[in-house]
């Protein structure tokens, strides 16, 4: 070849390494009770996180009893629009869902009657939406309190009557919806899951509600497939000696992340794993802006990001 050639070949390969977008990892979350909607952090590193606007909100809810917009959960299909379900209110049979092209301009928000079947059911509470490339549809899958239908546990005076499941829809467009199933059944009150896929296999981190004696901490709980996860496989508690909910994950480099807020300590935490069995806490690492709650971490392009900051 040409020497030429080569070196205009090398020249326009530099020129593609520099100007090809970088990846910049996002947090939606809520503050408060949720009332002023979606907020957006940002990271390069996955450790120290910055807010976007100054910490104003990007959505104001519209949905629900009590108009709340908490525990957002953001995943970006592959026709690059994002799906956002959340929690609508305390004691909703709903949650909510918004689609948007660059998480600034979003669709019109609409009610997913998940639990109107269940005249019973006390709340529909974090929802979060995972693409099964299994059955290539979506599932979306949250947590419900149902009045004498789950395994006891023990109460206490302050959690009493509350004995949460995952139940679980699924769609392919988001406008028509499976019918809810029961989705995961632990002998244990479940809350807050969520899904990661790492390889070719699914890992399910979720917290263990119970209040008597109080666990309040994540376990993982792995499978070959999304669509079922064995509750005779949940591990012991992966996070430390303090109370955790609203776990997210993901893989950055050689290690896979899940944070958590701490909410009795009122900030966030954070563990890691190279193995998905040993689990190092790295909270006193991680830096958060303060007042941030229950959210979805997920990976963003660059361009969707100075969108953003814009």
């Amino acid at each position: 070849m040409n020497p030429s050639k080569i070196v205009g070949l090398l020249l326009l390969f530099i020129n593609h390494l520099t100007f090809a977008q970088k990846d910049v990892y996002l947090f939606s979350y809520f503050t408060d009770n949720g009332q002023d909607g979606l907020h957006f952090a940002y990271s390069k590193d996955g450790q120290n996180w910055t807010s976007l606007k100054e910490g104003k909100s990007f959505l104001t809810p519209a949905v629900g009893k009590d108009k709340l917009m908490r525990d957002p959960c953001i995943i970006q299909a592959n026709d690059g629009t994002f799906h956002m379900v959340w929690t609508s209110g305390w004691h909703d049979q709903i949650i909510g869902y918004a689609s948007s092209k660059d998480l600034i301009n979003w669709s019109e928000q609409k009610a997913i009657p998940v639990m109107e079947h269940e005249p019973t059911a006390k709340n529909s509470w974090a929802p979060e939406v995972f693409y099964d490339d299994k059955k290539k549809n979506y599932l979306i899958f949250w947590a419900t309190t149902i009045p004498g239908r789950h395994g006891d546990i023990a109460d206490s005076e302050r959690e009493k009557g509350w004995n949460h499941r995952i139940y679980a829809t699924e769609t392919i467009d988001f406008k028509t919806f499976s019918p809810t199933k029961l989705y995961f059944n632990p002998d244990f009150s479940a809350i807050d899951a969520t899904i990661l896929k790492d390889g070719k296999s699914y890992f399910m981190f979720i917290k263990n509600e119970n209040p008597n004696p109080p666990q309040k901490n994540i376990r993982i709980i792995k499978s070959d497939k999304p669509s079922v996860f064995d509750v005779n496989k949940v591990s012991d508690p992966i996070t430390g000696n303090y109370w955790a909910e609203g776990p997210t994950s993901i893989r950055i480099g050689e290690y896979v992340y899940v944070y958590f807020d701490k909410y009795r300590d009122h900030k966030y935490g954070a563990i890691r794993s190279k193995d998905m069995k040993n689990w190092e806490d790295i909270s006193e690492q991680v830096s958060f802006p303060k007042g941030l709650r229950h959210g979805t971490v997920l990976k963003v392009s660059e361009e969707v990001f100075e969108g953003l900051k814009k």
